[in-house]
């Protein structure tokens, strides 16, 4: 079964850090391109980070350069998002998604949620004031 599976949500004071990860299982990650979105209740769901297939490239959403990285090991399968610096506004449910990336260099970036084939259910990220 292909799935994303994510983790490492939790409750952290402001100013703390969490590190999510998404595992994925039955495809091959390397193959795709990744990228992280949260929702906070009653908003959209919105981009967050996003990481090349081959890893080299990645791209962030203003609201969190700076304080968030994403990255990828190809070996474990899994693509991470480390958070920093966490603010209240940063409380929200995140959510994995993947897409197949046929390119040639792989180093495109997608940053838009109809870009995505494949999510994860999500993990809840509360940050206390």
């Amino acid at each position: 079964q292909v799935q994303l599976v994510e983790s490492g949500g939790g409750l952290v004071q402001t100013g703390g850090s969490l590190r999510l990860s998404c595992a994925a299982t039955g495809l091959t990650f390397s193959s795709d391109a990744a990228g992280w979105f949260r929702q906070a209740p009653g908003k959209e769901r919105e981009f967050v980070a996003a990481i090349s297939r081959s890893g080299g490239n990645t791209y962030y959403a203003d609201s969190v350069k700076g304080r968030f990285t994403i990255s990828r090991d190809h070996a474990k399968n899994t693509v991470y998002l480390q958070m920093n610096s966490l603010k209240p506004e940063d409380t929200a449910v995140y959510y994995c998604a993947a897409r197949e990336d046929y390119s040639y260099s792989g180093s495109f970036l997608y940053t838009a949620r109809r870009e995505y084939a494949l999510w994860g259910q999500g993990t809840q990220v509360t940050v206390s004031s």
